[in-house]
């Protein structure tokens, strides 16, 4: 078993901990697959995330004093100069590696870590220099690298922690270590290594000596050096070999030795460890959509800079008046208190469409402070509460307020005067971020840190644990309140507060009641969806064993590289370091390029075992009122474009026979007449005609006809009765295409056609819409200036990248800016088209009600004698949410399930 590395026994010298950080970064990128750790703008950040998590570990169990970093600058070192095919065998840099090293710098940046990166070394190189001065200097040196050649600088003093399984395990090289293994000692090792050869260097071994024989001869002769004044005694034919080879070994000797004197701007005295910018840090965290708390825990223990935690505090340099308020207590609070604005955090249930709130706090700007168990309110609690919690006049600051609003009712409470939801403006001050938790807000914005509420069951003994607790929600509502006040300011200063009241808050509002609301669900059918789809998953089993001639698991993706790629040998497809991919896209190269039957199989196969998947979620949250309650989510996507979870209403197609049969068993509930759809038609489009006021796209909406087919005729200058389905096809994907950021070879892989043809019609298609090219490049360009782009309504999304040196992370910028003022834009008018429709209906004092908003698609519950109401009262406010320079068109369909509903 690996010795593995473990923190030495404390003494009074200073420690220091130094790493290569190229080596582990790309150990790190082979530990963990890249379609696992991959931002939603496409940047992969799985050595970011292998390096971050060994290095939170090394620091945790070294506790060192002092840290540096050292990294290549490039291949052009002075080993190169001495010997051109130095490292020339190397494979050319994986595309998903690109960017994640200077990723893992502004990491180091944020945690204030010292980082080494010299022209003409190697990491190596300025390694062993710091190592070598620590050592003078009466320090413990620990070495952290994957390079075995730093073994030559190991002594009682310096220790190399090597990573002998991915980044997750490292072994303690010590002196005796060294010699167990090889046999001989660390100043012999560049000797041994010489002789030996290293073909990931490209440096060329003697033929016939292995490393027992190099270390033989170490050990027989003393030294490399006497090893070579005596070459001629040296038997046999590898003695021969040795002499014929003797140049180039001499040269390995050279390139091995590590330099110990490269002129370095910092001593090792000057690397003593710093206190995190801990907002940077969660910054760059959140950035990189890195959401797994227990790394972001790790790295943030460690930071030199945290304080123990000495107990209970409520909040961090603020002092709170806080009290656990019994029965009769609450209403005098209340009444003292209620009046001036108050943070609101509570702990509360959700699941299948009820709730349940366990524990509420308040916090007011005085220090006042509350504690609630909403089960021990007496008469005169619960009606001065709820009055409270009703009054608009009653400003509100909550951090994720919709929680709140859709388990409230159930206690018989009605919000009103929300005035801040943190959540929600700091989704608004940065879009960008994957992670809203009010933790990481509160240390990023405040400067505090908080400890977590426990999600109790409200039945407090008022020992110390429960008092602790009721002291940590008191100072999330402290927080929160605090943070609105932050937020408030920001918001300013980017023009967002108008977005935030006039927007974002009353459609959390409205989707609020949407949850509650959900949607009445055909259960038998979708049970029997289910049995259908699992009936073909098990039928494409058997085709797929009768294909191959024998039994395999088709959810193994070694087994099924060993049946495609050994036993058929079909065309390899995409190396990775687990062999040949097999995922979608191969399998379709494979259906398309062959004619073997097992791709086109393993494709049904497995879209089916999906669909299964997804009707089985369904079925599994059918609530005991029969309807399916989905949870809206305003903060995911940059855009502005809202998602849903648990469950996934977006997972389900929308244009294939199995995905319309799945929408068949979302029914109309009872005591309402028929469900009724609404959406936009070509939205996106439209936007991008209004935004690039270009006169041909905006004249081919307002002409009445197929605006695929008028685009293509001008395109292909053709008549519209000569354009043909393909033509047609490939415009509606340009089109589309171009409201996405799609590149011309994004296009060609689309509809499949050569790059050029893609290219010369994306040119053909700007020469025909101009307005469309200038646009295109203005939003590019005036991003890059700004920062950020801006739909109609003033959302932005800043984008940074733009002006990177990485070409990857600048050209993902790129099409994000192409992409989010038109797909922003399209998002607010749903959302405006949704709030305009529900106020309607609550003026027309309609029963109907909404209950779905799924791909920009309004799904409502028609009552009884309303339907040509509400028909007249979607189409106008739709049609009216916003004024475009090519005019909304709304489609309306009415049916008895949704899928009937379609229009």
């Amino acid at each position: 078993m690996a010795e593995t590395a473990s923190k030495k026994t404390a003494d009074n010298r200073p420690r220091l901990l130094l790493m290569d950080g190229h080596s582990l970064a790309y150990r790190a990128f082979f530990a963990l697959p890249a379609e696992n750790f991959t931002t939603g703008a496409g940047q992969p950040t799985n050595a970011v995330y292998g390096f971050a998590s060994m290095l939170a570990n090394t620091l945790r169990d070294e506790a060192p004093t002092h840290f540096a970093v050292a990294f290549d600058v490039s291949r052009k070192t002075w080993r190169a100069q001495e010997f051109p095919e130095y490292k020339a065998n190397r494979s050319k840099t994986p595309d998903e590696f690109k960017g994640q090293v200077e990723l893992i710098g502004e990491l180091l940046d944020a945690m204030r870590a010292d980082r080494f990166a010299i022209d003409g070394f190697e990491a190596d190189d300025v390694i062993a220099t710091l190592a070598t001065q620590a050592e003078a200097a009466g320090f413990e040196v620990l070495i952290v690298t994957g390079d075995r050649d730093s073994f030559q600088l190991i002594s009682q003093n310096v220790t190399v922690l090597y990573p002998t399984k991915g980044v997750s395990e490292l072994t303690r090289f010590t002196p005796a270590k060294v010699e167990e293994k090889y046999g001989l000692t660390p100043q012999q090792y560049p000797d041994f290594a010489a002789l030996r050869g290293d073909p990931s260097d490209n440096l060329p071994g003697i033929p016939g000596v292995g490393e027992k024989t190099a270390a033989k001869w170490i050990n027989q002769f003393g030294s490399f050096d006497e090893l070579v004044a005596r070459a001629d005694e040296v038997k046999g034919k590898a003695g021969q070999n040795f002499r014929d080879h003797l140049d180039a070994v001499k040269l390995n000797r050279r390139l091995t030795e590590m330099v110990r004197d490269v002129a370095l701007p910092k001593t090792p005295q000057d690397l003593e460890r710093a206190a995190y910018d801990r907002t940077a840090v969660t910054g760059v965290l959140d950035v990189l959509e890195i959401r797994n708390p227990s790394l972001r825990e790790r790295l943030l223990a460690v930071d030199p800079g945290a304080v123990e935690d000495e107990g209970p505090a409520p909040a961090a340099g603020v002092e709170l008046d806080g009290a656990v308020l019994g029965a009769g207590a609450v209403a005098p609070w209340l009444e003292a208190h209620g009046g001036q604005p108050l943070g609101v955090a509570t702990v509360d249930t959700w699941f299948l469409g009820t709730g349940t709130v366990t524990e509420i706090a308040l916090a007011a700007a005085d220090g006042a402070a509350a504690w609630i168990d909403p089960t021990q309110l007496d008469e005169a609690d619960e009606r001065a509460f709820a009055a409270w919690v009703a009054d608009p006049a009653r400003p509100k600051v909550m951090h994720n307020a919709k929680s709140a609003m859709r388990v409230f009712p159930d206690q018989g409470w009605h919000i009103e005067g929300v005035a801040m939801d943190t959540a929600l403006a700091a989704y608004l001050v940065k879009p960008g971020r994957r992670s809203f938790a009010l933790d990481a807000l509160a240390v990023e914005y405040l400067g505090r840190e908080l400890a977590p509420a426990a999600a109790g069951d409200g039945q407090l003994a008022f020992g110390a644990d429960d008092q602790a607790e009721a002291d940590a929600l008191m100072a999330q509502a402290r927080a929160i309140l605090d943070l609105g006040d932050a937020f408030t300011a920001r918001l300013k200063e980017v023009g967002a507060l108008e977005l935030l009241h006039d927007m974002e808050l009353p459609t959390s509002i409205l989707l609020a009641r949407l949850e509650r609301h959900g949607i009445a669900a055909d259960r038998a059918h979708l049970e029997g969806m289910e049995q259908q789809f699992a009936g073909a998953v098990q039928q494409a089993v058997k085709e797929a064993h009768a294909a191959v001639g024998r039994e395999f698991n088709l959810g193994s993706p070694k087994q099924l590289q060993e049946v495609l790629f050994a036993e058929l040998g079909l065309p390899r497809t995409k190396k990775t370091k687990t062999g040949y991919t097999t995922d979608a896209d191969a399998l379709a190269w494979l259906a398309a390029q062959t004619e073997h039957e097992l791709p086109v199989i393993m494709l049904r196969h497995r879209e089916q075992a999906k669909l299964r998947v997804t009707v089985e979620g369904l079925v599994k949250t059918i609530g005991g009122d029969g309807r399916i309650h989905t949870t809206y989510n305003q903060t995911v996507a940059a855009t502005g474009r809202l998602s849903s979870t648990d469950p996934n209403l977006q997972n389900i197609p929308v244009r294939t026979d199995e995905g319309r049969a799945i929408r068949r068993g979302f029914v109309v509930g009872e005591g309402f007449e028929s469900l009724m759809t609404a959406d936009y038609s070509q939205i996106e489009l439209r936007v991008m005609a209004h935004l690039s006021e270009d006169a041909g796209l905006i004249e081919a909406f307002t002409s009445g006809e197929d605006l695929h087919t008028t685009v293509a005729s001008q395109v292909f200058g053709v008549d519209k009765s000569a354009v043909d389905p393909e033509m047609r096809r490939k415009i509606k994907a340009m089109s589309y295409g171009l409201a996405y950021g799609l590149s011309a070879f994004g296009l060609s892989q689309q509809l499949n056609i050569e790059a050029g043809e893609a290219r010369g019609l994306m040119d053909t298609y700007f020469e025909r819409f101009g307005g469309v090219r200038d646009y295109l490049h203005r939003v590019v360009e005036e991003a890059r200036a700004t920062g950020y782009t801006e739909t109609v309504f003033g959302r932005r999304r800043y984008l940074p990248d733009l002006n990177s040196d990485n070409r990857q992370r600048r050209e993902t910028a790129e099409r994000m800016a192409l992409n989010a003022p038109i797909q922003g834009t399209a998002a607010d008018i749903v959302k405006v088209a949704m709030l305009q429709v529900d106020r309607a209906l609550s003026e027309a004092k309609l029963e109907t009600r909404m209950l779905l908003q799924v791909h920009d698609e309004i799904v409502l519950e028609i009552a009884e004698g309303e339907r040509e109401r509400v028909e007249q009262i979607l189409r106008h406010e739709m049609s009216t949410a916003v004024e475009l320079r090519a005019p909304l068109d709304v489609s309306v369909g009415v049916g008895p399930d949704w899928e009937s509903a379609a229009h």
